[in-house]
């Protein structure tokens, strides 16, 4: 069984940064990355990155977010930089093994 650990949510001003983190237990993983969704929206893609190191991002977040993994650790992280109110959402991470597995979630409040 697959379980996934997120760390790194909070509270920040906007302009601020943020790094997340979602270390998985068990084989390495194809692709890493990371949805979030915010009230009353629907869950959204952020960023995804291969066992290759080939990274896709949300036109919202291209240029102020970065997603990297450590294979050898098998965590992927996510550094958000320049955060805005409008990122403000809970951050799910997710691996593929090619079934997807899910984190628990962690909170991001930007405030204006």
């Amino acid at each position: 069984q697959v379980q996934l650990v997120e760390s790194g949510g909070g509270l920040v001003q906007a302009g601020g940064s943020l790094r997340l983190s979602c270390a998985a237990s068990g084989s390495t993983f194809n692709a890493m990355g990371w949805y979030r969704q915010a009230p009353g929206k629907q869950r959204e893609l952020v960023a995804i990155i291969t066992r290759g190191g080939t990274t896709v991002y949300a036109d919202s977040v291209k240029g102020r977010f970065t997603i990297s993994r450590d294979n050898a650790k098998n965590t992927v992280y996510l550094q958000m930089n320049s955060l805005k109110p409008e990122d403000t959402a809970v951050y799910y991470c997710f691996v593929d093994l090619p079934s997807r597995y899910w984190g628990q979630g962690t909170q991001v409040t930007v405030s204006s």
